[in-house]
């Protein structure tokens, strides 16, 4: 290990057990409540050849939960013809199990219905189950209350009698996967086929933001190892059409998620969900193109209405509320982006039928957006969510009504100092750029995948000197900053979608940037570079 290395562990608290993972080291899957019930119930729908149900989510969680789902009972013996996946429709049924469920259930005839990433608080829906005798294993990793539904099983980490912390922070695929641990440990799939099943598992935890440390660390680790040499064609097909050069948490997150996320937000699940389970190249690059199609018209769309609201104008509240006429599905992706560059928590809303609108709400800090929308329950249809990230709908009629309370209810929690949560921390000062070589880098990679709780590191280059600044990229607004330090060593920043600020400066200016490295490969020549995080003039 190189000096520099040995400097970042350290600076992190982090011993060499934190890069020797042991995939031994997973937690018994029968640790979850409900678990060997629901293995034993697949274990009788597979003696007698019953028809199973996966019903899923539309977002990139859902849908490779649902191809796990589906690929462990396939290993497990399970026929295929005796599977099948449905998918609800973010704009015709909404988040978890629809009424239109039911119907498909009856036609289907089907005797056994596994949901993933959802069903913890569908209690009408079971209940409507039960009564036609189909028998629902419910797995998910959402918020539930202490009265649970009247499913065969529902293993849910967040039960109020669960026992292990530590796997709290399992996405849905996660919780899939440890069903198909437990399938594994009663001899219904052959040990270590379920390994293959990682892929699914890094993508589904790291595009639903889940913490990666603890449980999520150790499969995030050997996720990648299986993602880097996957069977599955509609993935490289992805892969090749997003121009993923380097596997890594980053690639995974701004080019392979949103291309799965764009299917569910503008058209249909259904094309993602057929890209993961098919097994034709030819298909897959079908899919995949359609896909890259869907992402551009969710980039130009998302653009345009970001656009619109800055020349509006933002007001002056301390949490954003803005409703315009904007595509249902990208709802969330506006008002995380105008958290971003306002710090400040924002729900965005829709018109979706005659005087109701329907939104997303994206936060940070210390401002729960589910506490929040349960204080205003009595101005809204329904609502809820996440610490961060919630749904909402609203009555034209309720709007100012929900736009004040919310706010008030933001004043009321006094809250200080909020601005901390943006602020980029430096992990180590650097002032000898000679140490950041290619083996530094290579070291760097034993500490993927990054993501919530296991950032990718930052580092300040104390005391730089400019030796040029130009600009890049078709509508030149992109940078490149050449520096050096003070022992005469160089090193190349860029900087996408720069600040105009950036721009100004010259070699007059002696900077510290806050920099991630990258690894620049051009004509099979690799070299070290860096991306700007922030910079900080002298």
């Amino acid at each position: 290990m190189s000096k520099l290395f040995e400097r970042l562990l350290e600076s992190r608290g982090l011993d060499h057990s934190f890069l020797n993972l042991k995939y031994e080291d997973l937690t018994d899957p029968f640790v979850l409540s409900d678990l060997e019930k629901a293995v034993d119930r697949i274990k009788i729908a597979i003696e007698n050849n019953e028809k199973i149900l996966i019903y899923g989510d539309y977002d990139v969680d859902g849908v490779t939960a649902s191809t796990l789902m589906a690929n462990a009972l396939e290993l497990a013996g399970v026929l295929p013809k005796n599977i099948d996946i449905m998918l609800p429709d973010r704009f015709a049924d909404g988040y978890g199990m629809s009424s239109r469920l039911i119907t498909f259930a009856k036609n289907k005839k089907i005797d056994l219905i596994i949901t993933v990433d959802c069903g913890s608080r569908n209690h009408a829906i079971i209940d409507e189950l039960n009564a036609l005798n189909i028998d629902t294993i419910v797995t998910d990793h959402h918020e539930c209350d202490n009265n649970l539904p009247e499913a065969l099983s529902v293993i849910n980490p967040k039960r109020p009698d669960s026992q292990d912390d530590n796997l709290k922070k399992l996405a849905g695929v996660g919780v899939a996967f440890k069903l198909a641990q437990g399938l594994v440990k009663k001899g219904l799939v052959p040990a270590g086929q379920e390994k293959w099943l990682l892929d699914l598992v890094l993508i589904g935890t790291i595009c639903d933001n889940m913490v990666l440390t603890g449980e999520n660390r150790i499969l995030g680790y050997y996720g990648l190892k299986v993602l880097e040499k996957t069977r599955r064609a509609g993935l490289k097909e992805l892969m090749k059409k997003a121009r993923v050069k380097n596997l890594t948490s980053e690639s995974i997150g701004f080019q392979i998620g949103p291309r799965l996320n764009a299917a569910g937000r503008l058209d249909s699940a259904e094309i993602s969900l057929k890209l993961l389970r098919t097994k034709s190249p030819t298909e897959a690059a079908t899919l995949a193109e359609q896909l890259e199609e869907l992402n551009k018209k969710r980039k130009t769309e998302q653009q345009k209405a970001i656009k619109e609201i800055s020349n509006k104008g933002i007001p002056d509240d301390p949490v954003i509320i803005e409703t315009g006429n904007w595509h249902e599905g990208i709802l969330g992706i506006i008002a995380g982006r105008l958290t971003e560059d306002y710090r400040r928590p924002t729900f965005v809303l829709t018109e979706i039928e005659n005087g109701i609108f329907k939104g997303s709400g994206r936060s940070f800090g210390d401002f729960n957006l589910a506490d929040a929308l349960n204080f205003v329950k009595d101005s809204i249809i329904d609502g809820g969510g996440h610490a961060g990230a919630a749904g909402v709908r609203v009555d034209s009629k309720h709007l100012y009504e929900f736009r004040e309370k919310i706010n008030q209810y933001y004043k009321d929690l006094h809250l200080s100092n909020q601005e901390q949560y943006f602020k980029n921390h430096a992990d180590l000062d650097i002032y000898d750029l000679s140490d950041f070589s290619l083996g530094f880098l290579k070291e760097l990679k034993l500490l993927e995948p990054f993501g919530a709780g296991n950032e990718e590191p930052i580092f300040r280059i104390c005391d730089a000197d400019i030796i040029n600044v130009s600009r890049m990229g078709a509508d030149q607004n992109h940078l490149r900053i050449d520096i050096k330090d003070q022992k005469g060593h160089n090193l190349k920043l860029i900087a996408f979608f720069a600040p105009d600020t950036w721009f100004t400066l010259g070699p007059e200016d002696k900077i510290s940037p806050l920099i991630k490295l990258i690894e620049n490969d051009y004509n099979g020549v690799k070299s070290v570079e860096a991306r700007i995080v922030d910079i900080d003039v002298i």
